[in-house]
């Protein structure tokens, strides 16, 4: 046990152990019915015809990616700030990511920077959109955009479970969607991943992929992964599948109270744009003296996290990748996550703004 509030702390209970034990209790603990009843309750939360479940997020924007044919000589437009799998699933399709700048306020793609890159990139045949810490990007304007260049447009929504665009759930918002269960997001199976799609080709196209390229007759029509999700995971999802409205309910009262409580602070709070509703996978603020907040939050007992210190194109890994992003690096060096899980108390809640605000009224 720990006094400190944490950045993240993921909800799991008897529910979904009584499920898994089923599941283990009657012997078929690889991919099998329990995964298919997840891919379709899944699929149907997010306004989607079809899922594929996969071993982790990583192993769906892959898939997807491959499903949709994006292969060795593609460039994908996409963000530098989000998590190196991003820009790694398009390396590994044999493709290149071109990164374009994203909005100063929501960290999510500038559909302007995009539509410059997508004009300047003679090879492109994708936009690999973020919906970063919960927020959804402005996909009716990148919608645009790929129709105008016949690309396909993809959602990377590994952190935004039960957010909604103009009323439209994300994951039913591009060609196709890509979600992560990873124990930190708004819904977990340990580890996992979920395609979502309403084109049925794209689909088996997934699927094969994540099974050794097998189709439905058992033939092998092409060389894929072993990357398929077990029925231990598919059963803990369908429990927290039906958790998650209340987690999501839960992570967006946390955030409101806690910009009700930082209104006054020197820091800059999460944006929630008219027509997008945010999950608030994480509430992240910024700072020019991020060191210094985390300093006081620490000695507060508050842990805190900055999601991401490195822009991707700045990365060991993608030397050679020359870009000058000002708004997506000056993000990487101001922004601070604060806890905002539904495990808070109001009280935990206010502990957090108070380590803020008394750091704010100290330098004052």
């Amino acid at each position: 046990m720990t006094d400190r509030v944490q950045v993240a702390d993921p909800a799991v209970d008897d529910r979904e152990l009584d499920r898994i034990r089923g599941v283990v209790e009657r012997g078929q603990l690889a991919d099998g019915p329990v995964v298919r009843k997840f891919e379709d309750a899944f699929a149907a939360f997010c306004g989607a015809d079809r899922g594929v479940a996969c071993a982790n997020g990583t192993a769906a924007l892959v898939a997807a990616l491959r499903a949709l044919g994006v292969g060795s000589g593609d460039a994908v437009v996409t963000t530098p700030f989000s998590y190196v799998a991003t820009a790694n699933a398009v390396r590994l399709c044999g493709a290149t990511p071109v990164f374009a700048d994203v909005d100063p306020v929501t960290y999510t793609l500038d559909p302007a920077a995009v539509r410059e890159r997508v004009a300047s990139t003679e090879n492109a045949v994708a936009i690999l959109a973020v919906h970063l810490y919960g927020l959804p990007a402005e996909m009716r304007e990148l919608e645009a955009i790929a129709d105008d260049h016949d690309l396909a447009l993809v959602e990377d929504a590994a952190q935004a479970h039960g957010a909604a665009y103009d009323g439209r759930p994300v994951g039913s918002l591009g060609d196709a969607a890509c979600f992560s269960f990873y124990p930190t997001k708004n819904m977990t199976t340990g580890e996992g991943g979920m395609v979502l799609t309403d084109d049925a080709a794209v689909a088996e196209r997934a699927r094969r992929f994540v099974n050794h390229g097998k189709d439905d007759e058992g033939v092998h029509r092409e060389v894929g992964h072993n990357l398929r999700m077990t029925s231990i995971a598919g059963a803990m999802g369908l429990v927290q599948l039906e958790r998650l409205p209340e987690f999501v309910a839960a992570r967006r009262a946390n955030a409101a109270l806690l910009s009700d409580l930082l209104a006054d602070a020197d820091v800059e709070t999460p944006v929630e744009p008219d027509g997008r509703r945010h999950a608030y996978h994480q509430y992240t603020v910024r700072t020019d003296d991020r060191d210094g907040l985390r300093r006081a939050l620490d000695a507060a007992g508050v842990d805190a996290a900055v999601y991401y210190p490195t822009p991707i194109h700045e990365e060991p890994a993608y030397d050679g990748y020359e870009y000058d992003l000002p708004a997506a690096e000056r993000a990487a060096a101001e922004v601070l996550s604060l806890p905002v899980h539904p495990g808070l108390s109001e009280a935990d809640v206010r502990r957090v703004a108070r380590g803020v605000t008394e750091r704010t009224e100290e330098a004052q």
